[in-house]
């Protein structure tokens, strides 16, 4: 649970981490990130410093203020158990217990559930230090080798934001080896953006989006 005025610094600790991760609003859960107006209104098919995370109801949730990577993933989703068992193998807790094979979307519904959370309430979710590209026939490229130990990223809360992670592979990732990469979370307090913040002065629509953000904690 990410306040306002704090900031979560994530850092991957071995080389192709991955951290998917959903955003809603923690005070009302039923607002919640929107990727495809993230995407829309800063004209960008990735993510990365200087962006923010936009909800569906055109508030900034959190802005992204450090990346070392600069390329994160807002298009490829997350794995289901399905996919996970056709690529990896079925693998049960009760068989290999923190070594089991667990889909991105049932750790997502697992976290979500424990505040009175589900299905209805996923939506796409970003995927923290992985690239994919669009290719010019349309296709999407999974690129290898992405993200390396010691990168991170750093996501200021502009709203008290519900965040839910999971490490899971990314669902294109080729690697037939099940492998969770880890990664550490540091939380800090940082101060208001300001009129020269990076985020705010990214695009004419983000200086928007927190003008309307601020308005709400009025």
């Amino acid at each position: 649970m990410l306040k306002r005025g704090t900031a979560l610094r994530i850092k991957a600790t071995e080389d192709n981490a991955n951290v998917g991760a959903l955003f809603l609003n923690a005070d009302n859960p039923a607002e919640r990130l929107n990727l495809p107006d993230t995407l829309k209104a800063q004209h960008v098919a990735r993510l990365t410093a200087g962006t923010v995370l936009y909800s569906d109801m055109a508030r900034i949730l959190c802005s992204i203020t450090e990346d070392s990577v600069g390329w994160h993933d807002p298009l490829g989703g997350c794995s289901d158990a399905a996919m996970v068992a056709a690529k990896y193998g079925a693998l049960a807790y009760q068989e290999g217990r923190n070594d089991w094979h667990q889909s991105a979307l049932d750790g997502f519904l697992i976290e979500l559930a424990k505040y009175g959370l589900g299905s209805r309430d996923l939506m796409m979710n970003v995927n923290f230090f992985s690239k994919v590209e669009v290719q010019s026939d349309g296709s999407m490229q999974f690129v290898r080798g992405h993200a390396k130990a010691g990168d991170v990223v750093e996501l200021r809360a502009e709203m008290n934001t519900l965040v839910i992670l999971n490490t899971c592979q990314h669902p294109m990732d080729p690697d037939l080896e099940y492998q969770s990469i880890p990664v550490t979370l540091t939380l800090k307090r940082v101060g208001a953006a300001g009129s020269d913040d990076v985020c705010r002065r990214y695009c004419a629509e983000n200086e928007r989006g927190f003008t309307l953000t601020e308005r709400y904690f009025l």
